[in-house]
């Protein structure tokens, strides 16, 4: 199996964990040439305008996360997001690599939802667990969610 298709599931994953950070960061692998999408249809994703956008959006949902009204990641709204943005940074990373845009698309979504699921769950077993506010449990899922996508694209 190509290391690249494993790779596009786990930016899925990511993008299950933090579902804005992860295109942001493969816009901005693109944009630092670390991504070769030239020429296909999602060189969009290497533009100062796609880097900012998902930038902005990145640092909302960090912001966001921690807030008491945000809805679970699984909720279906949120989930949706997730699945987009997991399929869209999967299928970025499967053309950059010579695989089919459809390959990387399939397996970024499925590793968004393993990445939501996973993360719900987790999170909410280790506030129980460790009896802490939530927010001492958000803010290292943050860190993990940044630090596996940039471990991926780079």
């Amino acid at each position: 199996m190509n290391h690249f298709l494993l790779l596009a599931f786990a930016i899925g994953f990511a993008a299950g964990l933090r579902s804005l950070v992860t295109p942001a960061v493969v816009s901005w692998a693109a944009h630092l040439g670390w991504l070769n999408l030239g020429g296909t249809p999602l060189s969009f994703m290497a533009s100062p305008v796609a880097v900012g956008i998902f930038t902005v959006l990145a640092m909302l949902e960090l912001i966001a996360d921690v807030l008491p009204k945000t809805p679970a990641r699984t909720a279906p709204a949120s989930l949706a997001v997730r699945v987009i943005t997991g399929g869209l940074s999967g299928a970025c990373l499967s053309v950059a690599n010579g695989s089919a845009l459809w390959i990387g698309v399939v397996l970024g979504i499925a590793g968004a939802m393993v990445g939501a699921y996973a993360g719900y769950y987790t999170r909410r077993g280790l506030v129980s667990r460790l009896q802490v506010k939530d927010i001492l449990i958000a803010i290292p899922e943050d860190i993990v969610a940044l630090g596996l996508a940039y471990l991926i694209v780079r």
